[in-house]
């Protein structure tokens, strides 16, 4: 397996101001046994627009690279301080990270128009953006101005799909500031704005998701089924928010892909040594109640079946994998 980084933006493209040195990136995960042009899968872990959560990066790529396909991880931009909205600056990273993949497409031996989207809780929220407004993402670069960024379909994990009635509030916070006006909040309410042209969908989430409400993926699976775009809809009974693969190697130790974490752990040190940029004392509080406590919490006990690694609650959940790759084999 070849596994290599690669930046987004070039010099003087990247201009958001709370990055703290950080810039967007995708990490290559590619067969290297031969050169047959394979489909891709391009992974978005969630994060509330705060961060990226490693366990629903790498993890879930590595499902697919397992299944025959190239993957890739994106790390995009984020906010944890509330401080600078993020706006359609996500939109924009994940905009050309599709291009750059399709740019390349005959290095990273990949076929072009076979490139699948995947994201996770507010990764879902962002992947669903670049399928209801990937014309509203143009990129000035003239070595990407000329590629379509629409996918060729859609994997959403318990993602956040409005802005209104069942909405994550704090993802929204994150990504419109405290006082969004009504056109943006209907402009980010993406259950509002599927159109004939969304690409093909695959949704999963659990009927008790206590975090993004169910709702959020209803609302998604019934305005593509009058938009009369092919979806495919799983809600499982059981199982809380953020459950990625659901696999005993996840809850088992596993502690890989910590380049997710790149953007938090430049802005931590400046959380610590009160050196943040137009953060309130109020929410650089809270960072450091979260990230360094005086009392350090007690881990996390598993118990029940989570005591062996061969018993797995959410053995139903983790077959969604599976699910898509047989959905997305017959779409792409």
């Amino acid at each position: 397996m070849q596994s290599f980084r690669i930046d987004l933006w070039e010099e003087g493209e990247y201009t958001y101001k709370q990055s703290y040195g950080f810039k967007p990136f995708l990490m290559a995960f590619l067969h290297d046994e031969d050169d047959e042009k394979r489909k891709c899968i391009m992974v978005a872990p969630g994060g509330g627009y705060c961060m990226c959560a490693p366990h629903e990066g790498e993890l879930v790529g590595m499902e697919f690279y397992k299944k025959g396909l190239n993957a890739f991880v994106l790390i995009y931009t984020t906010d944890i301080t509330f401080s600078e909205p993020l706006k359609k600056q996500p939109l924009n990273d994940i905009a050309r990270a599709v291009r750059l993949i399709r740019k390349n497409a005959d290095e990273y031996n990949v076929s072009p128009d076979k490139l699948v989207i995947c994201g996770f809780s507010a990764a879902g929220h962002l992947c669903a953006t670049l399928a209801t407004h990937f014309d509203d993402a143009p990129d000035s670069n003239p070595k990407y101005s000329d590629i379509s960024a629409r996918p060729d379909a859609v994997i959403l994990g318990y993602p956040v799909i409005t802005a209104g009635d069942f909405t994550h509030g704090s993802s929204i916070e994150a990504l419109l500031g405290k006082n969004p006006s009504q056109e943006e909040l209907d402009y980010f309410s993406l259950e509002k704005n599927v159109t004939e042209n969304t690409p093909p969908c695959f949704i999963w989430q659990t009927l008790n998701d206590t975090l993004v409400p169910v709702e959020n993926s209803y609302l998604f699976a019934k305005a593509l089924k009058e938009k009369g775009i092919n979806y495919a809809q799983y809600v499982f009974p059981f199982g809380d928010h953020g459950l990625s693969v659901a696999s005993p190697e996840q809850f088992f130790g596993w502690n890989g892909g910590q380049y997710a974490m790149e953007q938090l752990n430049l802005i931590l040190p400046h959380v610590k040594d009160n050196t943040l940029v137009n953060v309130s004392d109020r929410r650089r509080n809270e960072l450091m109640e979260q990230f360094f406590p005086e009392k350090k919490p007690e881990p996390p006990k598993m118990d029940g079946a989570f005591k062996k690694p061969e018993g797995n609650p959410f053995a139903d959940i983790a077959m969604w994998p599976e699910l898509a790759y047989i959905w997305m084999s017959r779409i792409i």
